[in-house]
């Protein structure tokens, strides 16, 4: 279900034909208009929720928009056996988000997100099997101190909106696709008055989550990891 196409438009439907209105006022019939031209008009990516069939595409772009993440790419360090193992960590970790109804994505899939709403958690049995399977011997335990650490930070005893994955594919970066993923899970959080809570792998995204409300909790670095900042945005 889509309930915000951008902070300029929304969907409604009318008479079961499924429309969009703009700010200035103009209803655009989807069934007789592409996506890619309501986004021209309208200048702003259209975000969509990503549906099940579609979880190979939404992994193929989190793949790609990771692929120079420094703890990431530490926890992977050869390109096949990234390439194998990080799709299937997101799965394991926190797919269930795609079932759920809470990953979004551009309309051509440059960017996506998975966010996990109040009541659906990691499974960790699973992500355990995964880092087994696909992890280097040698930055196993490492990895098990960060995981640990990231839960010492992770909020439990609240109703939260969590992020673990956000990425845009690198051609597409600058364009404000990240943003648009950000506000459009953040209006979720508001409307229901919880907080929202995220780990930073990258700290040149940092500024992005600040830009959004978010705020560093503290600094994790376990062994040879590279850091993960914890970071949480307050109720609004």
């Amino acid at each position: 279900m889509i309930n915000d196409l951008s902070q300029h438009t929304r969907l409604t439907s009318v008479n079961t034909a499924c429309v969009v209105e703009l700010t200035l006022g103009v209803v655009i019939d989807i069934n007789r208009i592409s996506i890619g031209e309501i986004e021209k008009v309208n200048k702003l990516p259209v975000i969509l929720t990503i549906d099940p069939s579609d979880t190979h595409r939404a992994l193929a772009t989190l793949t790609s928009a990771f692929t120079a993440d420094p703890f990431f790419r530490w926890v992977f360090p050869a390109p096949d056996v990234y390439l194998d193992g990080f799709p299937r960590l997101v799965t394991a970790y926190c797919g269930s988000g795609i079932g759920a109804g809470t990953a979004f994505s551009d309309s051509e899939f440059c960017a996506a997100c998975i966010w996990l709403s109040p009541g659906n958690a990691p499974d960790e049995a699973a992500t355990g099997a995964v880092i087994e399977a696909t992890i280097p011997a040698d930055r196993i335990e490492n990895l098990f101190g960060v995981l640990k650490a990231m839960d010492g930070y992770h909020p439990h005893d609240e109703p939260l909106w969590y992020l673990p994955f956000i990425g845009v594919d690198a051609p597409s970066q600058g364009k404000g696709l990240g943003s648009a993923l950000m506000k459009h899970a953040l209006q979720s959080c508001d409307e229901q008055g919880t907080r929202a809570y995220l780990e930073s792998s990258n700290p040149a995204n940092i500024p992005l989550y600040e830009r959004h409300g978010f705020e560093v909790m503290g600094r994790i670095e376990v062994g040879t990891a590279p850091p993960v900042h914890p970071m949480i945005r307050e109720k609004r």
